[in-house]
């Protein structure tokens, strides 16, 4: 197996089974308190989840979001996710297509819009891979797997830590700025577990940029994988950094409550693992909410009924939470009140749109 292909084997089994969660620091959504209405007058099996996304309609305003791909095992979760995103109506993101680029046998392994004809998928190049290449050959990425928009990400922390990591990330808001008006497809930014400050959006979304994917501490540390990945290949240079480093990053809570106000559309990850959260995500002005480790771990542990039973539960707790705030649809949910205490509002007020 080449060393991207051992990379994307090892990402897959410490997401599934290992300890790579933050270690102190929170998404902060349990500090968004939502207003209970005991008069909701509403049906609780007429709420409309459904919400409009790069030019599709969602049964409900959730993503299984970026993961994997590049390995025969990859392929396998990608499908099946993609299945099963394609038969509840969310839409479907792909894992780092780099591997396609470095390893073209690796390429089926990305290879879903067979099993979801109709699911919103969004494909997933790095920002310092997209650089070195001409929008016709990002394009052709996209066009093969077949994404209405395409993920730049953002993870300069992780590759500090990776072993044989990018050190060099120069030209990335010319890259940015250059692949919206070159691709045909709508470009969004995403973080890989670090969070996206004001600062950061502001720059973006001057370049035509519409959506950000925050991707946000309080999750899976992207830093916490490299760091054990670094620790197991010997690489103790690697290691140290990364324990520093292991809970580096803005909390999803925060980058979503200071995001929102700009006019972006934010997609929450980063620590997503539940219907409340997702609520508490939608009410601070996200737009989708994406769930990435939990899926990969139900899927896992039960298969497909088990992913299928935990976003039910997902669905279930999304749905108490609109009914419970008088919120007939997910853009009254957004509107619902609620009360922003402790860490979070200290981001809140202290960062600002800074």
């Amino acid at each position: 197996m080449s060393n991207i292909g051992k990379r994307k084997a090892d990402h897959i089994a410490l997401c599934a089974t290992g300890d790579v969660g933050f270690r102190r620091v929170s998404t902060l959504l349990q500090d968004v308190r939502l207003v209970h209405d005991a008069l909701p007058d509403l049906d609780a099996d007429a709420l409309d989840l459904t919400t409009e996304a790069f030019g599709k309609t969602l049964r409900a305003p959730l993503v299984i979001a970026s993961m994997t791909g590049g390995t025969e095992d990859a392929g396998r979760i990608n499908r099946e996710l993609a299945a099963l995103a394609e038969e509840r109506g969310y839409a479907f993101g792909l894992g780092s297509q780099r591997a396609m680029l470095v390893r073209p046998e690796s390429r089926p392994s990305f290879q879903v819009r067979d099993v979801a004809p109709t699911a919103p998928i969004l494909g997933n190049l790095g920002l310092v891979q997209a650089r070195g290449m001409t929008g016709a050959e990002v394009q052709s990425l996209v066009d093969e797997v077949g994404a209405d928009a395409l993920c730049i990400h953002l993870n300069p922390a992780m590759e500090l830590v990776q072993p044989g990591g990018d050190r060099d990330f120069r030209s990335g808001l010319e890259t940015i700025t250059r692949l919206v008006k070159e691709l045909r497809v709508p470009v969004i930014v995403k973080e890989t577990g670090c969070g996206i400050s004001p600062k950061v959006a502001k720059r973006v979304l001057g370049a035509g940029v519409e959506t950000i994917d925050v991707s946000g501490a309080g999750g899976t540390s992207w830093v916490g994988v490299e760091t054990l990945r670094a620790e197991e290949v010997g690489d103790t240079r690697s290691r140290s950094l990364g324990e520093a480093l292991w809970d580096w990053g803005i909390p999803t809570g925060v980058s979503v409550a200071t995001l929102a106000p700009l006019g972006a559309k934010v997609i929450a990850t980063g620590g997503m693992g539940s219907g409340m959260d997702a609520a508490r995500a939608l009410a601070l002005g996200a737009h989708l909410v994406g769930i990435a480790r939990p899926a990969l771990k139900a899927l896992h542990e039960g298969g497909r009924a088990g992913a299928d039973a935990f976003f039910d539960a997902v669905e279930a707790e999304l749905r108490a939470a609109m009914l419970l705030t008088g919120s007939a649809n997910v853009a009254a949910l957004r509107r619902a009140p609620k009360v922003i205490t402790g860490e979070l509002l200290l981001w809140i007020e202290q960062l600002g749109g800074a």
